[in-house]
């Protein structure tokens, strides 16, 4: 059975490349584009995976990952955040873990075969 990702961004160039990208590589693959799509779609059917903006309209990504840790079902589903956001030490393209030490960060632009590999790490 395919292993379902959610990609969660508000570029629709970056969801339609990420998504063939995935594709390609026999993922099942939904999009949403700001906070409260993702997380009506997150709650109807939780994906293995989601690949998370941190910078989004309405409710940023972070917002978005604190409402799925507080509730049982949502809580142990693994997130990848991509961000053109600067890293801790003010340089881009570095990745890492969030506060908590759960989630990946990676930095846009992203290395699709970076990103497959921590996909793969998450939930193969």
């Amino acid at each position: 059975m395919k292993k379902r990702i959610l990609i969660v961004d508000d570029e629709e160039d970056i969801i339609r490349v990420l998504a063939t990208q995935l594709r390609e590589r026999r993922f099942d693959v939904q999009a949403a584009i700001e906070g409260q799509e993702a997380l009506t779609l997150i709650r109807k059917d939780p994906p293995d995976l989601i690949i998370l903006d941190i910078m989004l309209p309405n409710m940023d990504g972070t917002q978005i990952a604190a409402q799925l840790k507080q509730n049982k079902e949502t809580a142990a589903i693994p997130i990848i955040f991509l961000s053109a956001l600067q890293t801790k030490e003010g340089e881009m393209g570095g990745e890492g873990f969030d506060e908590e030490g759960k989630n990946i960060i990676l930095a846009k632009p992203y290395d699709i075969d970076v990103l497959v590999a921590k996909i793969h790490e998450l939930i193969i």
